[in-house]
C-alpha cells in the first residue's frame, strides 16, 4: 500500500461497518479493517486487514498505532459490552488515536428507558474522559429492522402504546459516518442524532409494511406483563429480555420520537423513509 491507513473501521464484517468501509473505498481512502475473523473481511482496494477483538487491548493497540481516525462500531449486544468498549477505548488512546467516531444510540443517557442505551451513554463518558477527540453518532432504531418486528402471524406485539419512533435507515447511517470519517476535524467533539424523516407509531409502521410487503400486518399493544410472558419462551437471559421489552417502552415514553435534520446535514441528501427503504428492497436484516 502506497500510504499508511488514515482511517480504521471496526465491525467491517457487519452490516454497518461493511457499508462504511465500501463508501470509504469509493472515496479513495486508505483504511484499516479491524476484524475478529480476517477470512470474513471484505476485499476492498486500499484496505489493510488486522485481527483484533475489542477485549484484546494489546492487539488493538498494535493494530491502531499510527492510525489517526477510527470508526468504533458498538460491539454486539452482550452483558459484558460496556467492559469491551472501555477496553477498546483505552487501547485506542494508548495507540495514539486522535479521533474516535462512535456509533451510539439516540437519546443515550444514564437513565434512558432503553437499557442498552445506558451502556452507550457510559461509553460516551469514557471516551470523553480519555481526552480523545470524538464524534458521537446517536442512531435511532433501525428502519431496516422494522419488518423483523412482525411475528409469523403478521402481528407486531409490544408495550409501545401510541408512542412514535423516528427509525433511521442503515444506509443513511453509513453515509453519515463516512462523511465524518473523511473530514473528522469538521466534526470534532460533536454529537449527532440520526433519524428518519418522520416519526411513526407502530400501527403506522404496520400500515407501511402492509403496503410495501404485500401482506397484512398490524400492531397489537401488550402490557408489560404480556410482553415479558410472550418472550419467556426464547430462553434468553434476563438482561436480554429487558433490552427487548425496553425497546418498546422507550417508544411508549416518547424517547425515540424526535426527528432531526442531522442525516441531510451530514450526507447532503434527505433521510430515507421506511416506505422508501422497503420500496427499493433495502434492508440490512
Amino acid at each position: 500500500m502506497a500510504h499508511a491507513p488514515s482511517i480504521a473501521v471496526t465491525g467491517a464484517t457487519g452490516r454497518l461497518g461493511g457499508r462504511v468501509a465500501r463508501r470509504l473505498e469509493a472515496a479513495g481512502a486508505q483504511q484499516l479493517l479491524l476484524v475478529r475473523d480476517p477470512s470474513r473481511a471484505p476485499k476492498l482496494s486500499g484496505a489493510e486487514v488486522a485481527e483484533a477483538s475489542f477485549s484484546d487491548p494489546a492487539a488493538v493497540t498494535a493494530a491502531l498505532e499510527g492510525v489517526p481516525t477510527v470508526l468504533m462500531v458498538s460491539a454486539s449486544e452482550d452483558r459484558e459490552r460496556l467492559a469491551q468498549h472501555t477496553t477498546f477505548v483505552d487501547a485506542a488512546a494508548a495507540a495514539g488515536v486522535e479521533h474516535l467516531v462512535y456509533i451510539s444510540f439516540y437519546g443515550a443517557a444514564e437513565d434512558c428507558t432503553f437499557t442498552l442505551g445506558r451502556d452507550h451513554w457510559a461509553t460516551e463518558q469514557h471516551i470523553r474522559a480519555s481526552g480523545t477527540r470524538h464524534t458521537f453518532l446517536r442512531d435511532n432504531l433501525y428502519a431496516d429492522f422494522m419488518p423483523a418486528l412482525l411475528g409469523d402471524d403478521g402481528v407486531i406485539r409490544g408495550p409501545a402504546g401510541d408512542g412514535r419512533v423516528s427509525a433511521v435507515a442503515v444506509d443513511d447511517i453509513a453515509d453519515a459516518a463516512a462523511a465524518v470519517l473523511l473530514d473528522p476535524r469538521a466534526h470534532a467533539d460533536a454529537t449527532y442524532s440520526l433519524t428518519g424523516p418522520e416519526a411513526l407509531s407502530l400501527a403506522e409502521v404496520a400500515e407501511v409494511l402492509t403496503a410495501q410487503l404485500g401482506r397484512p400486518a398490524r400492531y397489537q399493544p401488550e402490557t408489560l406483563e404480556e410482553a415479558y410472558a410472550s418472550r419467556a419462551s426464547y430462553g434468553a437471559p434476563d438482561w436480554q429480555v429487558d433490552a427487548w421489552v425496553s425497546t418498546y417502552t422507550a417508544i411508549a415514553n416518547g424517547e425515540v420520537a424526535g426527528v432531526t435534520d442531522d442525516v441531510p446535514r451530514l450526507t447532503g441528501h434527505a433521510a430515507t423513509s421506511l416506505a422508501e427503504l422497503l420500496a427499493r428492497g433495502g434492508s440490512a436484516y
